[in-house]
């Protein structure tokens, strides 16, 4: 049995997580290559020596702000996509427009997932190096609400499907052609009927 996390635990990891949330803040603001440690203290009132001695270094903050937004976002993939439970269409149409909208409009996981290394002010090269895992990460969610909701589908094409939804939904994101719920309306309509044709009871 896991033993819970103490007080000081707890304490260190708002801590942590105050810290990030300010260097967040001011990435988004000025550009990652702007943002010093002496401001991420400042705007959250400890003192740079504090700073360092939870991250070491700026490379070291960096890197935690990089793992928490893939994090975030791909707990957003799977909590609009389990939502609607055997309703396929409505699951489908959630996430993709998680994606297409709201992780679209934010700067750092935009960066994630586009790859983006160029540009005058990069907003976090520690980022790019993660679109790969965070890539492969929503293709396994897609492919567990797949196993679970279209268990008709063998485990090949899921993977093949999965894969593929998720490059399209991306190339969505980095160049749109419409408005986010138009786009996400006809890709959740080919996902349903994708379902429907080896599904025949969802009809």
């Amino acid at each position: 049995m896991a033993t819970p996390p103490g007080y000081r635990d707890i304490a260190r990891q708002r801590l942590r997580d105050t810290i990030i949330d300010a260097a967040r803040d001011l990435t988004i603001a000025h550009g990652w290559d702007n943002v010093r440690m002496a401001q991420v203290a400042t705007k959250t009132g400890i003192s740079r020596q504090t700073v360092y001695n939870e991250f070491d270094s700026k490379a070291g903050l960096a890197e935690a702000l990089a793992q928490r937004e893939a994090e975030r976002f791909i707990a957003g993939v799977r909590a609009n996509l389990f939502a609607h439970g055997d309703d396929v269409r409505a699951g489908a149409y959630s996430a993709i427009l998680y994606v297409l909208r709201d992780a679209a409009g934010d700067p750092l996981i935009k960066a994630i997932l586009a790859g983006t290394r160029d540009g005058p002010d990069p907003l976090l090269p520690f980022l790019t190096t993660r679109a790969e895992m965070v890539l492969t990460a929503a293709k396994a969610v897609l492919q567990e609400w797949a196993a679970e909701h279209l268990p008709g589908i063998s485990a090949e094409r899921r993977s093949f499907a999965a894969e593929s939804i998720v490059r399209l939904v991306v190339s969505h994101m980095v160049l749109p052609t419409a408005p986010a719920e138009h786009t996400a309306g006809h890709l959740a309509d080919a996902i349903a009927r994708a379902a429907l044709a080896v599904e025949p009871h969802l009809r």
